[in-house]
């Protein structure tokens, strides 16, 4: 039988990457954390760690065993929250996980909703770059519910909240802005574009959608951050797309949308069928969140 506080001492090395900063963050002697590692690689057959002079990586078995320990930690958490509810100990605590664009353009108003609703539920907010790598936290039970891009064949609960369409920012005196509304990406196919760093998820969607218009788009700039696209191509950094809901309602830039629209649809999931305090962020979700929000000049 696995201990869970050999899991716990195991995760915390990985994440960490020191025996000495793990056994200062768990309040335990470096020995004795030492200790309790070598008796689970004893367990297990096999070195879950490899120790390195600067620093410490797992090994293929450690690798293989991590998402089933953060699994274990999650579940084993969870079951306490539940028991001290339960007893009246505590409101609980909630652990959302999401991509980085809808965490600034679509949740902001689900948590003031939620913090209204339930001021003693704590949420911690888990984002990601991409919907491939919120899917992953999800199955390694990371946490207890996602909010993206609907998962492709999900075997849990899923509830749709929307689409969001997304948006052409440029600066406000582009001379494309004269054609209208609306704007083909292939007008724009010669531009430099403020794109996404590599991993982004909104870089693989800008690629799609420029190829779709049948180009490559040429990276001007590259950045991690969503929210800082839309001012570098409202500077003249060149064009950028990004969800309507994430451009604050004081916006320098000039926006048009797209011909044909880029749009995704999002959703809230869970593993499994959804605990009651999952159920009523789902609920939160579909009351409050709001994909298609933002605006476009006419």
């Amino acid at each position: 039988m696995l201990n869970l506080r050999q899991l716990e001492y195991l995760v915390t090395v990985v994440d960490t990457g020191s025996f000495t900063k793990a056994a200062a963050l768990l309040h335990v002697s470096q020995p004795a954390l030492s200790h309790q590692v070598r008796a689970l690689e004893r367990r297990v057959g096999g070195p879950l760690l490899e120790r390195l002079p600067r620093a410490v990586r797992p090994t293929a078995m450690g690798r293989a065993m991590l998402p089933h320990a953060r699994a274990a930690l999650a579940d084993a958490g969870r079951a306490g929250q539940a028991a001290r509810r339960a007893g009246g100990l505590e409101c609980g605590e909630l652990d959302v996980a999401t991509i980085y664009s809808v965490s600034l353009g679509v949740l902001p108003p689900v948590l003031r909703a939620w913090r209204r609703a339930h001021p003693d539920v704590h949420v911690r907010l888990l984002e990601f770059r991409h919907a491939d790598e919120l899917r992953e936290a999800m199955d390694a039970g990371r946490a207890d519910v996602a909010v993206g891009p609907v998962p492709p064949e999900w075997d849990g609960t899923v509830r749709e909240i929307g689409t969001e369409e997304f948006v052409l920012v440029l600066p406000p005196d582009d001379p494309i802005c004269a054609n209208g509304s609306r704007v083909n990406l292939r007008e724009l196919a010669d531009r430099g574009w403020v794109h996404y760093a590599p991993g982004h998820g909104l870089a693989e969607l800008l690629d799609r959608a420029c190829a779709a218009a049948g180009f490559t788009p040429r990276a001007a700039v590259r950045t991690e951050q969503t929210a800082t696209a839309p001012v570098l191509a409202a500077a003249g950094l060149g064009p950028t797309l990004t969800p309507s809901n994430v451009i604050p309602a004081r916006f320098d830039g000039a926006l048009r949308w797209t011909d044909p629209p880029i749009t995704r649809v999002l959703a809230g999931y869970t593993r499994g069928g959804a605990d009651p305090l999952a159920a009523a962020f789902l609920t939160a979700l579909t009351e409050h969140a709001s994909p298609a929000a933002g605006r476009a000049s006419a």
